[in-house]
């Protein structure tokens, strides 16, 4: 058995390849990833009440995941530019969690799925919380990045079971 055969994106000499997606039909797909930022409690409150210094953590990690999104294609290799109809970007604070909460959900109408922007949008969110508070806590840790669920293409529907 080929690589190939289980890996799309390596030919058959286990060379990288990016997939030929030209004769599959345009489809809706959607995804959703999600994941958190871990914060302590000095790092939550100040959050919460605007007192970082570089500004809105949330509404600034929003933007910086949106913009991430379209920007998939140049960060992971393999990536095809996708023409993006929708992006929201949901980014709040847990009280419980004593976390920022980070939900992205991108949709298209293509050939190929937006798994990767929806992942790529809670990571750059995520990295741009830790960005504007770590001169206040360098122990934040980036957490439980994942594909919530994905709709649409060959593949057909996929939801996470979470436990």
């Amino acid at each position: 058995m080929a690589i190939a055969d289980d890996f799309t994106h390596f030919d058959d000499h286990g060379g990288a390849r990016m997939v030929d997606v030209s004769l599959k039909p345009d489809t809706r797909r959607t995804a959703v990833a999600a994941g958190r930022v871990l914060v302590n409690r000095e790092t939550w409150e100040l959050i919460r009440t605007g007192g970082v210094k570089k500004g809105d953590v949330l509404c600034v990690a929003r933007v910086a995941g949106i913009m991430a999104a379209k920007r998939t294609p140049d960060l992971i290799p393999m990536c095809h530019p996708i023409a993006i109809d929708g992006i929201e970007l949901d980014v709040y604070l847990s009280e419980e969690m004593t976390s920022v909460e980070i939900t992205a959900t991108v949709t298209c109408t293509g050939p190929t799925g937006v798994e990767m922007e929806a992942l790529t949008a809670v990571s750059a969110a995520a990295l741009t919380v830790y960005d504007m508070c770590k001169a206040v806590q360098r122990d934040m840790v980036i957490d439980d990045i994942r594909l919530l669920r994905k709709s649409g293409g060959q593949s057909g529907d996929f939801t996470r079971r979470e436990t």
